[in-house]
C-alpha cells in the first residue's frame, strides 16, 4: 500500500450519526485509492470510561477495518517532545502569559479571526519575561508554548473546497497544564503514520492551513485535506448527543439494526440501499462529494 488514510475519534463519549458517516467516508476514500487505513484515539483531553471500546465496535459493526494496532495519542509524547525540541532549537518556540481571557479581549490584528492570538508575549524583554513566569508560579501553571509562526496566512489543496486560505496566528504547542496542544499532536501523529490522505468534517477546513504550516516547520509532508460536510440537527446547528438518539447504540435500542443505520448513512450520501461501508465503497462517486450538511431528522 501506498500512503494512508485515518479516522482519529476522541474517546469523550459514543460516535454520532455525524461521526460514523465521515469515519466510512475517510475509509472509503482510502480504500478506493490503495491507501492503508489507520485508526487513532485522540485522548489527550477529555476521555470517558469505556468510550474507546464501544468507538471501535460501532466502527467495526458498520464494515470499517483498520490497518495495524490502534495508536493512543497520550501514549505519543515523547515524539510530541521531539518536535517542540525541534521547533526550540529553531528559534520558533516562545512563552505565553496570557490567560484564555486576556486573549479574547486583546485587540486583534486586522482581518485575524476572533480569539486570534495577537502575540503579546511574542517578543517580551528578559525582564517581562521573568515577571511572566513568577505571575505564573502565583497561579500555579507554567507558561505556555507558542509557535512563531512567521506568516499571518497559508493556504492548502483540498480535494473538495479546492485552494483554502486561512489565518495563521501563533498557535499553543504545548498548554499551560502541560498537555500537548491537538494541532502540533495531530501534524506530528500523522506524519509519523504515514498518513497522506486526511478525511474529517469541514468545521475544520481553516485549520487546516495552520497545521500544514507548521507540518512545512517541521520538515514533515503535508498531507492531501478532504473535507466533508457535517450532520446537522434541523436547526442546522451540528448534531449532539441533546438532539435525540443520534448514536448506532441509540438506533440500536430502538429496534434498527447496524444495516438500517448504515442505510440511513447512504441515503444521506444519495445511495439508497447501502447495508455496509462496502456498499459504500462500490458505489459512491467522490467526484460528486455531498455539497451540504446533511439535516438529520429520525423517530424515536
Amino acid at each position: 500500500m501506498t500512503g494512508a488514510g485515518r479516522y482519529a475519534p476522541s474517546p469523550s463519549g459514543d460516535l454520532h450519526l455525524g461521526n460514523l458517516r465521515t469515519a466510512v467516508l475517510a475509509w472509503v476514500l482510502a480504500r478506493r485509492s490503495g491507501r492503508a487505513f489507520h485508526l487513532r484515539v485522540e485522548d489527550l483531553d477529555r476521555v470517558r470510561a469505556g468510550a474507546e471500546q464501544r468507538q471501535l465496535e460501532d466502527l467495526a459493526a458498520l464494515g470499517i477495518d483498520w490497518d495495524g494496532p490502534v495508536v493512543r495519542q497520550s501514549e505519543r509524547g515523547g515524539a510530541h517532545a521531539a518536535a517542540i525540541a525541534d521547533l526550540q532549537e529553531a528559534g520558533l518556540v516562545y512563552e505565553c502569559f496570557c490567560t484564555r481571557r486576556e486573549i479574547l479581549e486583546a485587540p486583534s490584528a486586522p482581518h485575524a479571526p476572533p480569539g486570534a492570538y495577537p502575540g503579546t508575549c511574542r517578543d517580551l524583554d528578559p525582564g517581562a519575561q521573568e515577571a511572566g513566569r513568577a505571575r505564573m508560579a502565583q497561579l500555579r501553571r507554567a507558561p505556555a508554548l507558542r509557535l512563531r509562526a512567521g506568516v499571518d496566512r497559508a493556504s492548502v489543496h483540498d480535494m473538495f473546497a479546492g485552494t483554502v486560505t486561512a489565518a495563521v496566528d501563533d498557535l499553543v504547542l504545548r498548554r499551560g497544564d502541560g498537555v500537548v496542544a491537538y494541532n502540533l499532536a495531530v501534524v506530528v501523529d500523522d506524519a509519523a503514520a504515514g498518513v497522506d490522505q486526511v478525511v474529517r468534517g469541514d468545521d475544520l477546513l481553516t485549520s487546516a492551513p495552520r497545521q500544514a504550516h507548521l507540518a512545512r516547520l517541521l520538515g514533515l509532508p503535508v498531507p492531501e485535506y478532504a473535507h466533508v460536510p457535517l450532520a446537522v440537527n434541523r436547526d442546522g446547528a451540528r448534531l449532539a448527543k441533546r438532539d435525540g438518539a443520534v448514536t448506532l447504540r441509540d438506533r440500536l435500542e430502538l429496534g434498527e439494526s447496524a444495516a438500517q443505520v448504515m442505510g440511513r448513512i447512504g441515503d444521506s450520501l444519495g445511495l439508497p440501499g447501502c447495508t455496509s461501508a462496502a456498499d459504500v465503497l462500490a458505489r459512491w462517486d467522490p467526484a460528486a462529494p455531498p455539497d451540504a450538511p446533511w439535516v438529520v431528522e429520525l423517530p424515536g
